[in-house]
C-alpha cells in the first residue's frame, strides 16, 4: 500500500510540473489572444464558452466520470475485456446524446445567439462548438481511461501538447485571415480549437489501441454494464449540467443587463471580456498547485474513511487547509500591487486592475472553497458539494439580475456577487466539513497568521513597488525585486507568529 501512494505522489508531483507549464501556456496564449482580437471579441468568445460547458455536461461529463471510475473497477479485478467494453459503451452513449443535443444547437444557433446568449454575432461560434465538443468527448473518454488504469503520463502530456496545438493553430488562423468581423474572429478562434481536438483526440485514440493489450476476463453483460454507467453518470451529468447553466445564464445576462443600466452594446461586452476574460485568469495564474493538492487528498480521505481512521481524516483536511492558506493568501496580495501594471502590459488594457482587490478575494475564498469541497468529495458527501455549488449559482445570479442593471453600479454588482457567493460557498463547504468529520477549526493557523503576513508583505511590497518605479525602474524588474523582497517578509513574518511554513507544506501524505 505504501508503495502504491508513493506512486500516486509521484504521478501528483508530475501532474503539478506539467499543470504548472500548460497553465503558463495557457495564460500566454490568452495574452496573444486577447491582443490580436481586443476586449469586444474576448467578450463574445466569453459568452460562447459556458453553452460549451452545458453542451458537455449534458453529454459527457457523466459518461467521462463513470469511464474512469469503472475502468478503474475492473482493471483492479483483471477484467480488461469488460474495461474495454466500457469504454466502448459510454462512447456509444456519448454520440446518441451529442446527435439529437448538437442538431438542436446547429438548428436553433440563430435564436440562441440573439435570444439567449444577447449577440447574434455569437452564432458562428456556436456552431463550430458541436464538432468540438464531439472530438472533445472522444479525447475524455480516452484520457479518463488512461486516468482510470494509473496510467498518468500519456494523457497528461497529450494535453500539455494540446496547448501548442491550439496555440498554434488560432493564432495562424487569426494572424492569415485578420482583420474580419468579430463574428468570424469568434469562428476562427472555436477552428483552432476544433484543429486542436482532432491532434488530441486521434493522438489518444492510437495510444489507447496500442496499450489495450490483449482482452483478459469475462467481460460484462450489456444490460448490467449500461446499468453500472448510467449510475454513475446521470448524477454527475445532472449536477454539472444544473451548475453550468447556472453559470451560462450569469454570463449570458451581464453584458444584457449592462445596457440595460445604459452601457453601449459593445462597451459592455468590452467589461465582461476584461473582468471574465482577463482579470480572472490572471489572478488564477499563481495556483497552479491546487488540482495536484485535491488529486492527492480525495483518495487518501477515502482510503481514511474505509480504513475507519477519522483522525487520519481530520489531520489531512487540516494539513490541506493550512497549505492552501499559506499559498494563496501572499499571491493574491502581490497579484494585488502588481497586477494592474502587470495586466496593462500583457493584455493592453486599463480596465484589468480596476476591480482586482475584490476579485483577488474571491480568487483566495474559491481556493479554500475547492479544497473543502475535495474533501467532501473524499468523505463521500458529493450530493452536499453539489448543493452548495448550485446555491452560490443562484445568489450569483441573483445579483447579476439586480445589481448589474442599475446605472452607476454595473460589473461592480457582478464583483459584488462574486464575493457574496464565494464567500457563502465557502461557510457551508466548513460548516459541512466540520459535521462531516468533527474537524477542529483552526481559525489563527488558517486565516489571522497567513492573513496578517500576507496583509503586511503586500502593503510594504506596494510601497517598494511605487518607489522603484518612481525612480526610473521598469514595471518588470521592479515587480521581480518586490516579489523576492515581499516573499521574505511573508515568510518572516509567519515564522514571528510562531507559523512554520515548512512544516505546514511537508510531503508527507
Amino acid at each position: 500500500m505504501s508503495e502504491k501512494m508513493l506512486s500516486a505522489g509521484r504521478g501528483a508531483l508530475f501532474l503539478t510540473a506539467l499543470s504548472a507549464i500548460s497553465q503558463l501556456l495557457g495564460f500566454g496564449y490568452r495574452v496573444v489572444l486577447s491582443r490580436l482580437v481586443g476586449a469586444e471579441v474576448m467578450g463574445l468568445y466569453q459568452l460562447i464558452m459556458p453553452v460549451y460547458s452545458v453542451i458537455m455536461s449534458l453529454t459527457a461529463v457523466g459518461l467521462v466520470s463513470a469511464t474512469s471510475n469503472l475502468t478503474s473497477q475492473h482493471l483492479a479485478l483483471g477484467n480488461r475485456k469488460a474495461a474495454d467494453q466500457t469504454i466502448s459503451a459510454c462512447l456509444k452513449l456519448f454520440f446518441l446524446l451529442l446527435f439529437p443535443v448538437g442538431t438542436a444547437v446547429i438548428l436553433g444557433s440563430d435564436a440562441i445567439s440573439v435570444y439567449l446568449l444577447g449577440d447574434a454575432r455569437t452564432q458562428l461560434g456556436l456552431i463550430l462548438l458541436i464538432p468540438c465538443v464531439a472530438l472533445t468527448g472522444i479525447e475524455n473518454c480516452h484520457k479518463h481511461f488512461f486516468y482510470g488504469s494509473g496510467v498518468v503520463r500519456p494523457p497528461a502530456v497529450v494535453e500539455l501538447l494540446e496547448q501548442f496545438v491550439r496555440t498554434f493553430a488560432v493564432i495562424a488562423l487569426l494572424v492569415t485571415f485578420l482583420p474580419q468581423y468579430p463574428e468570424r474572429v469568434v469562428g476562427l478562434i472555436v477552428a483552432g480549437m476544433v484543429i486542436c481536438e482532432v491532434f488530441s483526440s486521434c493522438t489518444l485514440v492510437i495510444l489507447y489501441r496500442r496499450r489495450r493489450g490483449p482482452l483478459t476476463g469475462r467481460g460484462e453483460e450489456g444490460k448490467v454494464r449500461r446499468r453500472r454507467i448510467l449510475a454513475i453518470a446521470l448524477p454527475v451529468g445532472l449536477n454539472a449540467l444544473l451548475g453550468n447553466l447556472l453559470s451560462a445564464a450569469n454570463s449570458a445576462l451581464i453584458p444584457q443587463k449592462l445596457v440595460e443600466g445604459g452601457v453601449d452594446r459593445s462597451a459592455a461586452v468590452s467589461q465582461f471580456g476584461v473582468v471574465c476574460g482577463m482579470t480572472m485568469p490572471m489572478l488564477s495564474l499563481p495556483i497552479v498547485f491546487l488540482g495536484a493538492l485535491n488529486l492527492v487528498m480525495v483518495p487518501r480521505l477515502a482510503r481514511a474513511c474505509a480504513l475507519n481512521r477519522p483522525g487520519e481524516a481530520r489531520r489531512l483536511i487540516a494539513q490541506a487547509i493550512s497549505a492552501v492558506s499559506l499559498l494563496t493568501l501572499p499571491c493574491m496580495a502581490l497579484m494585488v500591487v502588481v497586477g494592474p501594471d502587470l495586466g496593462r502590459a500583457m493584455f493592453h488594457q486599463e480596465g484589468v486592475g480596476e476591480y482586482l482587490m475584490p476579485l483577488a478575494w474571491v480568487m483566495a475564498m474559491s481556493c479554500g472553497t475547492s479544497v473543502l469541497a475535495s474533501a467532501l468529495n473524499g468523505v463521500g458527501r458529493q450530493r452536499t458539494v453539489a448543493a452548495i455549488s448550485l446555491t452560490g449559482g443562484a445568489v450569483q445570479l441573483g445579483f447579476t439580475l439586480t445589481l448589474v442593471p442599475l446605472p452607476g453600479v454595473g460589473m461592480a454588482g457582478y464583483v459584488a456577487g462574486a464575493v457574496v457567493s464565494t464567500a457563502l460557498e465557502l461557510g457551508l463547504c466548513l460548516w459541512q466539513v466540520v459535521r462531516a468529520t468533527g474537524l477542529e477549526v483552526r481559525p489563527f493557523q488558517w486565516m489571522a497568521a497567513p492573513g496578517l503576513a500576507a496583509a503586511l508583505a503586500g502593503l510594504t511590497g506596494n510601497l517598494l513597488f511605487r518607489v522603484l518605479k518612481d525612480s526610473g525602474l521598469s514595471p518588470v524588474p521592479a515587480g521581480l525585486a518586490t516579489l523576492v523582497f515581499a516573499l521574505v517578509l511573508y515568510l518572516a513574518a509567519l515564522q514571528a507568529q510562531g507559523v512554520r511554513a515548512r512544516e505546514v507544506l511537508r510531503l508527507d501524505w
